[in-house]
């Protein structure tokens, strides 16, 4: 038997054309061809207003390219529908900000893709959920509101609520915007483990893409690393590859910020 089996693309986008959320008409990167590969941690940056998050979107199967294809696990995006909803179970999404519902609890928010996808009767909702929030520090949260913690907390909780379907592809928007520096490490380890495989989703390591526009924080030997600049996507490979590369972009997102004084 052979040991060269091959695995498809977990997201594979051919001349894709990405548009814009508030108007999908309007192009914000064009013709993108990209491939991840299963077990791939992609770190996707670009300055603010570059189509970062747009692109995700298109990679989540949230929105269809205006051109081109974008594939998820093999399936064409434009016909993500009822029949598909398989596979989009397979993809956690962590929006920046987190778009948690306000008028719900922590454990609530973190419950409803448990309750809506999967019917779960209350008792293991219950049980996962718990276990869910022991694992990302959010236990003495549960009770509470997102308006009632702080940005730190709460980014935790949208990460808790991607994680309860257990994934096999998550995407993060921007996931350090607005952490401090104790949360920016926690999570940084946690996806890190996440990609290698945790054991609470039984050692299966996971596929990750996430957005940023400071690269400094995403420096690691074996990820991958592409840059949005211009309307253009452009794959940059390891982060040997990041240091050496001359565009604009790319050496703005790896600069200190530029001290002020008042």
């Amino acid at each position: 038997m052979s040991g060269n089996i091959s695995h498809p693309a977990v997201i594979e986008m051919s001349a894709a054309r990405i548009g814009a959320l508030r108007d999908t008409l309007l192009t914000v990167v064009a013709d993108v061809d990209w491939s991840v590969s299963p077990g791939e941690f992609w770190v996707v940056a670009g300055r603010q207003h570059s189509g970062k998050s747009d692109l995700l979107l298109h990679a989540g199967g949230l929105i269809t390219p205006s051109r081109g294809s974008c594939r998820v696990f093999g399936c064409e995006t434009k016909n993500f529908g009822e029949a598909q909803i398989a596979e989009r179970l397979r993809i956690g999404f962590v929006f920046a900000g987190g778009n948690l519902f306000n008028q719900l609890t922590i454990a609530e928010n973190v419950a409803l893709p448990l309750r809506y996808q999967k019917n779960c009767p209350l008792a293991e909702v219950a049980r996962v959920v718990e276990e869910l929030l022991e694992l990302l520090e959010l236990a003495p949260f549960a009770d509470n509101t997102p308006s009632n913690l702080t940005a730190n907390w709460r980014q935790r909780a949208a990460l808790a609520r991607a994680l309860v379907l257990q994934p096999e592809l998550l995407l993060l928007d921007n996931p350090l915007g607005g952490l401090d520096g104790r949360h920016r490490q926690w999570l940084l380890k946690f996806l890190d483990q996440l990609w290698a495989g945790h054991e609470y989703f039984g050692g299966r390591p996971m596929t990750l893409v996430v957005t940023t526009d400071d690269l400094r924080r995403w420096q690691h030997p074996q990820w991958k690393y592409a840059v949005l600049e211009e309307k253009k996507f452009s794959v940059l490979g390891a982060w040997c590859e990041v240091v050496a590369a001359r565009s604009p972009a790319v050496k703005e997102l790896l600069a200190e910020p530029v001290a002020t004084t008042i």
